[in-house]
């Protein structure tokens, strides 16, 4: 349901929406009994007055919203710490509202806190499709960037550099057929876009997925799903690095051997992948690269200019290190 707007309040009210405007701006020459009709409505429709677009036009709000969900995790925390940079480096002044992108009640809050300042966009992570319908409901007449954490360049200009398709590539070129896959949550963008296109090169490759898990990114849900692992998969991959640590770790605990009885790859390429051991084979993602593309298009649109001069960001692309060996080495 879409947020009321300034129309709304004077069709409900029985006056022109300039006279709403007036008693928003505080105009003392109206009327008590306009007055009142104007607030009743206001407080029925539950309508939230937004000052950003006027600044907006007069240019003199330097000022962007964040919307941010899951900052603790590397990719969300990372593609924020991008587009803050870029952002700072052009001279905008940002408030950062964190959210649950689960909850749409969370994400109208956080809504809220950005749209109290005269704002000139709103930048979102949207992890979720909760994110998106939430602030679509909004209807802000401000520009606005949303960032799924999968990365525009990776799943359109080029379908063929994307994590998941790397990822499985990666485990066919090496001559594995029994694999398994350890996905993030369901509810997820970035966790279904990285499952289907392990699945989509699985199918090409003639990868038999055997097994498949369902964590929360974090590398206890790792840890489980190796207590779940069955002994005849030879190869995993796992939607993030925190989870294939963690799964690296459990393995460990009931003696199987990362890569020599079985490879693990992750997604991502966090800081700490490259020194754990064994080094952990990944697809590197361009988080900063990312948030600093999507704000740099959001200020373009701010200022008016052509988005199509923003320059982009690098692809995924494989990183093999320690964790990955042929079939041969892992036991089949």
């Amino acid at each position: 349901m879409k947020r009321a707007t300034i129309y709304d309040v004077a069709r409900h009210a029985g006056v022109s929406h300039q006279t709403v405007t007036r008693f928003l701006n505080g105009f003392e020459g109206i009327r008590p009994a306009t007055r009142e009709k104007v607030q009743a409505a206001i407080d029925e429709l539950n309508y939230r007055p937004n000052g950003a677009a006027r600044w907006l036009r007069s240019r003199q709000s330097n000022r962007i919203g964040i919307l941010a969900h899951r900052m603790e995790l590397s990719g969300p925390g990372r593609i924020i710490a991008g587009a803050t940079t870029a952002a700072r480096s052009r001279g905008y002044v940002l408030d950062i509202a964190s959210m649950d992108g689960e909850d749409a009640d969370s994400v109208d809050a956080a809504l809220d806190v950005v749209m109290e300042h005269q704002i000139a966009g709103v930048f979102a992570t949207a992890q979720t499709d909760v994110v998106r319908e939430a602030v679509a409901n909004r209807g802000l007449d401000v520009p606005i960037s949303i960032d799924s954490g999968e990365g525009l360049s990776s799943s359109g200009t080029n379908p063929r550099a994307h994590p998941g398709r790397l990822a499985a590539a990666h485990l066919a070129d090496l001559g594995h057929r029994r694999v398994a896959f350890v996905n993030g949550p369901g509810v997820w963008i970035a966790a279904g876009e990285r499952r289907s296109g392990f699945f989509a090169v699985a199918a090409e490759r003639d990868l038999d997925v055997v097994w498949e898990y369902e964590g929360d990114w974090s590398a206890e849900a790792g840890y489980r799903a190796a207590q779940q692992l069955p002994d005849d998969v030879t190869a995993v991959a796992l939607a993030n690095d925190s989870m294939a640590i963690g799964l690296i770790f459990g393995l460990a605990e009931r003696g199987r051997r990362v890569p020599d009885d079985i490879s693990v790859i992750g997604m991502d390429d966090a800081p700490e992948s490259r020194f754990h051991l064994p080094s952990l084979s990944t697809i590197r993602l361009d988080f900063e690269g990312e948030g600093a593309y999507l704000m740099n298009v959001l200020i373009a649109k701010i200022e008016g200019a052509d988005t199509a001069d923003v320059p982009g960001y690098r692809l995924p692309e494989l990183v093999q290190r320690g964790s990955t060996a042929e079939a041969r080495a892992a036991g089949k």
